[in-house]
């Protein structure tokens, strides 16, 4: 996909072939050496982005990286890779094979190895053919990495998992070809095992290979969805748009949209570019942008962002921005360099077995050599060499993220919690600043009548009269506020039923009743509306008519009281003041210019915001409260969730910045959010974790996606997560604590290679059974 950063060209390219961090590393370092290029590959999205490199060189581009030992295509805009489709599929089809060839094998090979009188001629031959599909076609991707690791004189794990399945099943091969036997006995099975057990690792070679994928397959799982973060950032802009040319309107695509240019947003339409209104009022939903519930109001003049919605009236816009000059762009470039810099952060496995692999394979050098030189014979000197590779075959290494992380994430998963993967748990056990954001995420997102305060002396007798007018004339409205003022009215009115069908007259409801009554009694005093109308930025205005007299009814904010002339009186100016020191929304209603009461209205803080903010604090984080909201609403919900620190009115592309200030000071941070204007935020964090009412690339952003509503999900998450990382680390532990064990007993020729594949398995079984602990963790245990 050709595009330009600033005047530079970019292309981008799908990797193939890359299996941990060092392959990106590699490709990247083969790339900057081409003639002024720069490229940056990202290993979690599998992606190479090249600049300073015109469209003619894409093929250049492309067999240096095939030169490299890896595959590479070029991204074709509009289209979606299938690259990391195609991974999982394969790797599912290799492990459902060797899955179900490895069982048998493994049944038989046990059986006939320790009860000779059952053996039938040519038994060892078929443990051989069931063996030839596990060994050669679905370890087939680790062959593969190790050759090309030998081309560039490195190492990783499929150095070894590649030689010992091999060497495994050529050993076992040329042993039933030679049919000779140690006299020697062996340490744990002292003595003379029967024939031929000794000799044959076939089940070894195929539970490693199966182990192994099973790894790679869930890690494959976990990877894919992270490089859909732009395609899903572009699909919030519109991919035509209305341009008006010599005075017509014309659908275009939006790529022929031209800074300077017009073009009409009809209601419900998204904004194609940045801009400015040249014509037109409507109300902006923004929320995807600014994570903010109510919409903007915009008239001529006022800027309007790409990506956002036009809700109630036409408007004419003229571009001001366009490609990747947008601000939905340059997020979208944000959170994919972002990722990048986390993708290059290197596992807990990938650093051990930089150091354990190239040492395994000088200790079975050595021993080969050690035995050979000692007069021992090749086939004794072969099989304490065997014996070191089998032993050392990081199959329980292998097995420490993978099995943890699968029963992590599955109980994850019954708890509301989605861990992506080992980044998330490695950067959990890190962090000690929780930011949290603010709309949608500590509150509900959605506008709500927090009370009603009447005018003392005003026009009309009651709350509920005062209520039941405005959400007469609110009823038709889809703003924000008149949603809620409507739906406290309807509520108001369930209730009423409610209580009328029980029938219930206790003096506990003498309140509600006399309320209900008073609803009833205006009700058909309203009158019917003749004439609604919308007030841009203001509010709305209705006539209404009853018994041949007309009122004018006008419902909005303060301002406009003040061009009606409406004077306020104390008690509503003082309810209104009170409201704004809250953070909270104050609207008034005034009819035939008296003004008869307000509403106050607010994005409602979730009921479990305070214990959350409480347990993340008891856990030792300190937490932090992150909008674009005013500073004085911002720290009203502060305090009211008690927060340790309030960071207000930051701009959407700025959150991703004030994470980067964060952590600058030395924090460790972890970001919770739900919306498009945390995705970059989420990315750049250390933890990114989700919302499940945000957006879909908020949550592709993330590194975990809480799914439960309830917010103590996210110290439960965290909990999890270190839990998690903490078996993990547990796991390695073990498996690389029985490998310095054992690798000096099986190159002493102290272990049969039969036993060292036996001692292998338990060491595997222990990972598998420690991991399988996390399924009892519950959910509000912060240890």
């Amino acid at each position: 996909m050709l595009a330009y950063d600033g005047l530079e060209q970019r292309l981008e390219f799908d990797i193939s072939g890359m299996t941990c961090a060092a392959c990106a590393g590699r490709i990247e370092r083969k790339l900057n050496k081409m003639d002024g290029v720069r490229a940056t590959v990202n290993y979690a999205t599998e992606r190479a982005v090249v600049t300073g490199l015109g469209a003619d060189r894409a093929a250049e581009a492309i067999a240096t990286v095939e030169k490299a030992g890896y595959g590479a295509t070029e991204v074709t805009e509009g289209e979606e890779s299938r690259g990391a489709d195609d991974r999982v599929r394969m790797l599912r089809n290799r492990l459902i094979v060797a899955a179900f060839l490895t069982v048998p094998l493994g049944d038989v090979a046990i059986v006939l190895a320790l009860t000779p009188h059952m053996r039938f001629p040519g038994w060892e031959w078929l443990l051989v053919v069931l063996s030839l599909p596990v060994v050669f076609w679905a370890a087939l991707p680790f062959h593969k990495a190790a050759w090309r690791n030998l081309r560039h004189g490195s190492t990783s794990m499929d150095t070894l998992v590649s030689l010992g399945v091999l060497a495994a099943f050529t050993w076992s091969v040329v042993s039933i070809l030679l049919g000779s036997q140690d006299r020697e006995g062996y340490w744990l099975v002292y003595g003379i095992t029967p024939a031929g057990a000794d000799s044959l690792y076939l089940e070894v070679a195929s539970a490693v290979t199966t182990f192994l994928l099973a790894g790679r397959y869930f890690e494959a799982r976990s990877k894919r969805s992270a490089r859909s973060v732009l395609s899903a950032l572009a699909d919030l802009a519109p991919r035509t748009v209305r341009v008006i040319r010599d005075g017509q309107e014309t659908v275009v695509p939006l790529g022929d949209l031209r800074v300077g240019e017009r073009f009409l947003v009809r209601p419900g339409e998204r904004i194609a570019t940045d801009g400015a209104v040249v014509v037109g009022h409507s109300a902006v939903d923004t929320s995807m942008m600014t994570g903010e519930p109510i919409p903007e109001q915009v008239t001529e003049g006022d800027r309007v962002l790409g990506g956002t919605i036009n809700t109630t009236g036409a408007l004419i816009v003229e571009a001001r921005q366009v490609g990747a000059h947008t601000q939905l762009a340059q997020m979208a470039a944000t959170a994919d360099q972002a990722q990048a810099r986390k993708a290059r952060v290197q596992t807990l496995v990938d650093r051990v077995v930089a150091i354990f692999v190239p040492t395994v394979l000088g200790i079975a050098l050595v021993t080969l050599a050690a035995w050979f030189l000692s007069g021992a014979g090749p086939r004794t000197s072969f099989s304490a060499a065997l014996s070191v590779l089998i032993i050392a075959c990081p199959c329980a290494l292998g097995l420490a993220t993978p099995t943890a992380l699968m029963v992590g994430v599955g109980r994850g998963g019954q708890l509301g919690i989605l861990i992506k993967g080992p980044d998330a748990l490695e950067a959990s056990g890190r962090i000690d600043t929780v930011v949290l954001d603010k709309t949608g995420t500590l509150t509900t997102g959605r506008m709500a009548l927090e009370r009603t305060v009447r005018a003392a002396g005003g026009p009309l007798a009651d709350d509920a009269a005062l209520l039941a007018l405005a959400a007469t004339v609110e009823r038709h409205s889809e703003h924000p506020i008149a949603r809620a003022v409507v739906e406290a009215h309807a509520e108001l009115e369930s209730r009423a039923e409610a209580h009328a069908e029980l029938g219930a007259r206790v003096e506990a409801h003498a309140e509600l009743e006399s309320r209900v009554e008073a609803a009833a009694a205006v009700r058909p005093g309203l009158g019917e509306i003749v004439e609604a109308a919308a007030l841009p930025g203001m509010g709305a205005r209705a006539r209404l008519v009853h018994d041949g007299v007309t009122s004018e009814v006008h419902i909005g904010a303060p301002g406009l009281m003040a061009d009606l002339g409406a004077d306020l009186p104390d008690d509503i100016a003082a309810a209104l003041e009170a409201a704004a020191e809250e953070g909270r929304t104050g609207v008034v209603l005034a009819v035939d210019g008296r003004v008869a009461g307000a509403f106050v209205v607010s994005d409602r803080i979730k009921e479990s915001a305070a214990a959350a903010v409480a347990q993340l604090k008891a856990m030792g984080l300190r937490t932090v409260l992150l909008t674009g909201d005013h500073a004085r609403a911002a720290r009203a919900v502060g305090d009211r969730v008690g927060v340790d620190e309030v960071i207000a009115e930051v701009l959407p592309t700025d959150k991703a910045a004030t994470i980067e200030r964060l952590q600058a000071e030395g924090r460790r941070v972890a970001m919770v959010g739900d919306g498009i204007n945390d995705a970059a935020a989420l990315a750049t964090a250390n933890l990114g974790l989700a919302v499940v009412t945000g957006t879909d690339v908020a949550m592709k952003s993330a590194d975990i996606i809480l799914v439960r509503k309830n917010l103590e999900v996210v110290p439960d998450a965290i909990a999890l997560s270190r839990r998690t990382l903490r078996t993990i680390r547990g796991n390695l532990v073990w498996a690389f604590a029985y490998n310095v064990a054992a690798i000096p007993l099986a190159a002493a020729g102290l272990l049969n290679p039969l036993i060292s594949g036996l001692a292998m398995s338990l060491s595997s079984v222990f990972v598998v059974t420690n991991s399988m602990r996390l399924r009892k963790f519950e959910g509000g245990r912060r240890r």
